[in-house]
């Protein structure tokens, strides 16, 4: 068998990156495509390895030159690689395809050894390497039925987006028997060459074969193997985390991305936090067919979007802000704070992060980080502060007071001149209904009070970036409203604010599905050896490794072994010498993946006695 690599295209998309370089010598942690690609084949014992080179072919065959591959390599030059695609290449090295099996492939591709186990392993002598189709992949796609049978090729201009789900994308890498070479690629080629010209992709006389009859080529598909083609600059940035060299680098390059997981295939994210059981498919399909609309035409302002907000949660309007995201809010607000801010740690690092006064910090010393009113009270009573920031339940610990509490607080804080900043944005999903303070005529009462509240979080909208902020301090409002952009958020947000109260009920009985999904998932987790679930009354559970491994490790087995992801807490607790993860409350289907990849990490991990 031998190898055929097309790699004469000029990789426009990755601009300077390829100025002077072909596409397949940009390289990914500092080794290039070509150089990774030609190794793995080398392992394969290979008769020979092909390569069509066009622009900057010298430099490539030069380079190649340098790397140390035994396998025999062949060029085929393609002298006008600027005028014509790859069906042309192709054609430049059809009399290679008629002496030999053949493994196919584009030379902007970056996969592990598995993508070719996979596809050398199968007895079959003709295959399209294919899987299945996420919104991150781009170029031709298939239908695939039975035993691997190819019922339609579906190239970009024919996709149809209502059946994505039924897609999938080629790899790009193929097999090719000598015979079906013989039988039908190779006399397809020449025929669509010289009936198309030049100026079209290979794939298409695929497209052609495939409707025979009998057209022999057969799909492949990957089962969760690693590959990534490399387009342009943000491709090569995912890839660069995708195939990182060291393991820990790799986590570390996915943590930092701050979301956007979608680009990754099959990632399953317990990290960020979003409500599972909202919104409904009815509301959905509402925002879907005003698409067009809404992505054609401004936003309303700010004074139309905080009517919006005032609606939905029953207070004026010159009460309330609307932010893109509540981390726009919290920025804004934490900057304005001055004169000493108490604050409580474990929480989410945002609220100290933005702010750069004198700090008095409470730390519960307890093992759940669990505390109350009266304890906030008593540590915080005589302390040189103005401002109290109150996160309920908190984050990562999903520790809560209850409403009643929070209003004692509220007064307690009052009466001393202290602002009290309570962030809500997890009360939906406390046990005690009603939890929530935003009602006018508690903010009203309690004026030194602000509330903050993430749309994005509780209402499982997180794309959306909805925020708001309430108090009844009018001045405190008008200034941050004065402060940020006039439209600072997009139509979808605005539209979501229109349409949500007529889901209300929804809503509601979403959350009671999510309180039950985080008791059952809550015992499930507290039944693996080596791990105590902390009490909690948010949608994720802060959870204590106690047989000896650390966070780190698990997070690291977690993504790498089971493409899932959690929260890292390492550094996080400095008042605890414990190991911790915070896992996200999703879907029963989710949730079930994550305890079978714990249950099946116990052989790595054997409990401590």
């Amino acid at each position: 068998m031998q190898a055929l690599i097309l790699a004469a295209g000029m990789g426009k998309r990755l601009k300077e990156l390829t100025q002077s370089n072909t596409k397949c010598m940009v390289k990914v942690n500092g080794v290039t495509l070509i150089d990774r690609m030609l190794h793995q084949l080398d392992r394969l014992e290979l008769s020979r390895i092909v390569i069509v080179v066009g622009y900057e072919g010298k430099k490539l065959i030069d380079y190649i030159g340098t790397l140390g591959i035994r396998t025999p390599i062949r060029y085929v030059d393609n002298p006008v690689y600027d005028r014509t695609n790859n069906i042309y290449s192709l054609g430049l090295a059809k009399e290679y395809l008629l002496q030999e099996d053949t493994l196919l492939l584009e030379s902007d591709l970056i996969f592990e050894d598995e993508v070719l186990g996979a596809l050398l392993e199968d007895p079959r002598d003709t295959l399209a390497l294919v899987d299945r189709y996420e919104s991150w992949m781009d170029g031709t796609c298939m239908k695939v039925g039975e035993e691997g049978v190819i019922e339609a090729f579906v190239p970009g201009t024919k996709f149809a987006f209502a059946e994505s789900s039924q897609y999938y994308k080629t790899v790009n890498i193929y097999k090719f028997g000598r015979k079906f070479a013989e039988t039908h690629y190779v006399p397809f080629l020449e025929a669509y060459l010289k009936a198309l010209g030049n100026n079209e992709y290979y794939e298409q006389v695929l497209r052609v074969i495939t409707m025979l009859d009998e057209p022999e080529i057969r799909a492949k598909k990957l089962d969760g193997q690693l590959w990534y083609e490399i387009d342009d600059i943000q491709d090569l940035d995912i890839a660069s985390s995708m195939f990182a060299m060291d393991e820990e680098e790799q986590v570390a390059g996915i943590q930092a991305r701050y979301g956007g997981y979608w680009r990754y295939p099959r990632l399953l994210d317990f990290c960020y936090l979003v409500n599972p059981c909202f919104p409904p498919r009815r509301l959905i399909h509402e925002m879907e067919a005003s698409f067009e609309t809404l992505l054609t035409r401004y936003p309303s302002g700010m004074g139309v979007n905080s009517l919006l907000a005032a609606r939905n949660f029953g207070v004026r309007q010159e009460h309330i802000l609307v932010g893109n995201g509540a981390a726009e809010l919290i920025k804004a607000l934490m900057e304005r704070l001055d004169g000493g801010c108490g604050l409580i740690r474990p929480t989410f690092e945002e609220y100290p992060n933005r702010y750069s006064g004198e700090a008095v910090v409470y730390m519960p010393q307890n093992e759940d980080f669990a505390y109350g009113a009266e304890e906030l009270m008593n540590f915080f009573e005589g302390k040189r502060i103005r401002n109290l920031v109150l996160i309920n339940p908190d984050n990562p610990s999903g520790n809560y007071i209850g409403k009643s509490e929070v209003l004692r607080l509220a007064l307690w804080c009052g009466e001393r001149g202290i602002r009290l900043v309570v962030d809500e944005s997890f009360v939906d999903f406390a046990e005690e209904e009603n939890g929530t303070l935003i009602e006018e005529s508690i903010i009203h009462r309690y004026r030194s009070l602000i509330l903050v509240k993430s749309i994005s979080k509780s209402y499982g909208v997180p794309g959306l970036r909805l925020g708001v902020l309430i108090s009844a301090d009018e001045g405190l409002i008008a200034a941050m409203k004065e402060a940020v952009a006039i439209w600072n958020i997009n139509s979808f947000g605005e539209f979501y604010l229109q349409i949500a109260e007529k889901y209300k009920r929804d809503y509601e009985d979403g959350l009671r599905r999510l309180k039950k999904l985080r008791r059952d998932f809550a015992e499930e987790l507290g039944a693996i050896p080596g791990l105590r679930v902390v009490p909690s009354q948010a949608n994720y559970l802060l959870v204590e490794l106690t047989d000896g491994r650390t966070a780190k490790e698990l997070t690291r087995r977690l993504l790498l072994r089971s493409h899932i992801l959690v929260k890292d807490l390492t550094g996080k607790l400095p008042m605890s010498k414990g190991q911790y993860v915070r896992i996200a409350v999703r879907g029963r289907e989710d949730n079930g993946r994550l305890i079978e990849a714990l249950r099946g990490m116990e052989k790595d991990f054997p409990v401590t006695e």
